[in-house]
């Protein structure tokens, strides 16, 4: 029986899958305590990159909102498998780092971001609100146009 978190993702009709393997040499989440560091997500939907390229370039904000969302997603599941499996072990979103691939003159990146806060709070609802960091960088690995990591409270 999925927990209530589950149920408001079945809802929403998210559906988590297997987190993304690391394109490197580092983990997908590491437990501390009553914390859960997950490592920055690409938007990776079924092995593929949802969106690529710069903003202010080749990505509109709303596409890249989305590829953030997919990242939110991505996240979820690192966080399903720290909690081995039971996503109401969540307290909270702590923290969300958000990393915009853009143009020197694009100054949306919070726009982009919140593709992955709304979400947390969607589907998190009060265990969702976070602090937050969006920034923008020259580029991301295998040209994603955004990356998000997280810090999770957990029981």
């Amino acid at each position: 029986m999925s927990g209530q978190i589950e149920k408001k993702l079945a809802e929403m009709g998210v559906e988590l899958s297997e987190p993304p393997k690391p394109l490197a040499s580092y983990v997908g989440f590491m437990r501390h305590g009553d914390l859960v560091f997950v490592s920055g997500q690409l938007p990776l939907k079924a092995g593929q990159l949802t969106h690529s390229g710069l903003l202010g370039r080749d990505v509109f904000i709303e596409d890249a909102a989305l590829a953030a969302r997919q990242c939110a997603i991505n996240i979820l599941s690192q966080v399903k498998v720290a909690c081995d499996g039971d996503l109401d072990r969540i307290v909270r979103c702590v923290r969300l780092g958000g990393f915009v691939a853009s143009t020197p003159d694009f100054t949306d990146h919070p726009k982009v971001i919140n593709g992955a806060s709304d979400f947390m709070g969607e589907a998190l609802g009060d265990k969702g609100a976070h602090a937050r960091a969006a920034v923008g960088v020259a580029a991301l690995p295998i040209n994603a146009c955004v990356e998000v990591e997280a810090v999770f409270a957990i029981k």
